[in-house]
């Protein structure tokens, strides 16, 4: 049988995957999930990457896998040439012109990312979960916890995971099995999903929550940033939820090929259709999933009560409104999702108040990893000492800072990017205080960025970490960054601010 027919073969876990030669690209979080799962089929794996840590690859050994760390990899190794693969699984930091993917096509070696390899092995216990997908410039992780954390509360075994955090791979191999995942997924993994055949996924609900740019220097342009989110929704079978505000989301809908019967849903801030999620006054409402939704309205939960959990932001309002479709779609009875919201807790770098003192809000939205995010938390404060900067990833700035000039008291800037940020306020904020965090290490530029901002912060100020961008120039990741903001702040207060926890229960809007 040739390679390609085999792997045509290849949809269950049961199928016979044994001695199948594969090369596994990158070693992270999900690199080690695909090598382990492989290596438990009865693979031959071989882990190819540039660094490793080493817990994990001293694992790697353990599980019967090779690895070979090679710190160039614009020439393929030896050791994966001489392994001859009949397929490569690819992490997503692999950009779509890297020379090792281009040495694979010019092979005919198929590629696959994780996401597929898990669809094609979902049935190792018992009944296949159902799979629901959440993408989005920004509001991906909020709107897949709170969906998950809808259809628990109705009894299903769920799991969120995809770029969540926990690879697909882990859950669908767990003993106890899922009846449904909650998958959130990156531009990254949905550039690689296929649309047809064997490994194309078809999901029960899916959502983009909003189009802006992001990512363009991985994906080269935004039509095809735009092209791979748009993906999420090819193949869905009951409901294809969209933001009415963003008219891209409605048109990924209107140009997805999706299986018959497959419902298009609305959700949005405004007045809701007969096939929308909305406001009515201070109302969350489903205008969807009723018979009589021509001339009635479910009432979900009011504004009030979500903002008594942390979740009346408007950003956040929306994310509640899709995930609350995507629920229904899967047959979650309205009282359920109401009760289901009113425990559910934001997660942590998200719009989190840290600190208050002398009158002074400190809030950490290090999540917000672009200008789309930072706008959302931007708007939710009327005077703000804005600490920006880190890594831009090929996205323009300026309209953001022209946007919310007259709301800035202050800005510091961190992040080793600095040039673009220096220009787009002087040219659109001239008179706005420009400071800039002068240690360039981790150590240190927290501390300085938190002792700066308290410098020129007011009463009534809201000094918001919101950067606008990735961040490992300088730290682990979005959390890192988050949690050492959060730490500078509370050694410069000291004992002049409210707790943490006193700080999440102050009004937040």
């Amino acid at each position: 049988m040739s390679g390609g027919n085999r792997l045509d073969g290849l949809t269950s876990w049961h199928a016979d995957w044994r001695g199948l030669r594969v090369g596994v690209l990158g070693l992270g979080v999900t690199g080690f999930a695909v090598a382990d799962t492989l290596v438990e089929l009865g693979a031959q794996v071989l882990v190819v990457a540039s660094k490793g840590a080493p817990d994990q690859v001293e694992l790697l050994d353990v599980i019967g896998s090779g690895f070979v760390q090679q710190d160039d990899l614009s020439t393929p190794p030896r050791e994966l040439i001489d392994l001859d693969p009949e397929l490569l699984i690819v992490s997503p930091g692999f950009h779509p012109d890297h020379p090792l993917l281009a040495w694979a096509a010019d092979r005919g070696i198929p590629l696959w990312g994780d996401i597929e390899l898990a669809w094609r092995l979902r049935d190792k216990v018992g009944e296949p979960a159902e799979w629901i997908l959440v993408t989005g410039t920004n509001g991906k992780t909020t709107t897949t916890q709170l969906t998950a954390t809808i259809l628990a509360a109705d009894g299903v075994r769920v799991a969120p995971v995809g770029n969540i955090g926990t690879p697909v791979l882990d859950a669908i191999r767990d003993p106890e099995g899922f009846q449904t995942l909650v998958v959130e997924l990156s531009s990254y993994q949905l550039h690689a999903l296929p649309l047809t055949g064997p490994g194309a996924l078809h999901p029960l609900a899916s959502v983009c929550l909003n189009l802006a740019d992001d990512h363009l220097d991985w994906h080269g342009s935004a039509d095809a940033y735009r092209s791979a989110k748009g993906k999420v929704y090819e193949n869905t079978r009951i409901a294809c939820v969209y933001n009415r505000d963003d008219e891209a989301t409605r048109r990924m809908v209107e140009e997805a090929d999706v299986e018959e019967g497959a419902r298009a849903i609305g959700f949005g801030l405004g007045m809701p259709g007969p096939s929308d999620f909305g406001l009515v006054e201070d109302l969350l409402v489903d205008r969807a999933f009723l018979e009589t939704r021509r001339d009635q309205a479910l009432e979900l939960v009011t504004l009030d009560e979500l903002r008594a959990v942390g979740l009346g932001a408007p950003h956040l309002v929306a994310d509640v409104l899709a995930a609350s479709a995507l629920a229904r779609a899967a047959g979650v009875p309205a009282p359920v999702v109401r009760e289901a919201l009113l425990a559910f807790r934001v997660d942590r770098h998200r719009t989190e108040t840290v600190a208050v003192a002398a009158e002074v809000r400190w809030v950490d939205d290090s999540k917000a990893t672009n200008p789309h995010a930072a706008e959302a938390s931007l708007r939710a404060f009327d005077s703000v000492v804005w600490i920006v900067g880190g890594q831009l990833k090929g996205v323009e700035i300026a309209p953001l800072v022209q946007r919310h000039a007259k709301r800035l008291s202050a800005v510091v800037l961190i992040g080793t990017e600095r040039e673009p940020l220096r220009e787009a306020f002087a040219r659109h904020a001239p008179a706005v205080t420009l400071l800039e965090a002068s240690s360039a290490d981790t150590e240190g530029v927290m501390p300085d960025a938190v002792r700066l901002s308290a410098g020129v912060a007011r009463p009534g100020d809201t000094v918001l970490l919101a950067p606008s961008a990735a961040s490992l120039d300088q730290f682990d990741g979005y959390a890192d960054r988050g949690r050492r903001f959060a730490a500078a702040v509370q050694q410069f207060l000291g004992g002049d601010a409210d707790g943490p926890e006193a700080a999440h229960r102050a009004p937040r809007d």
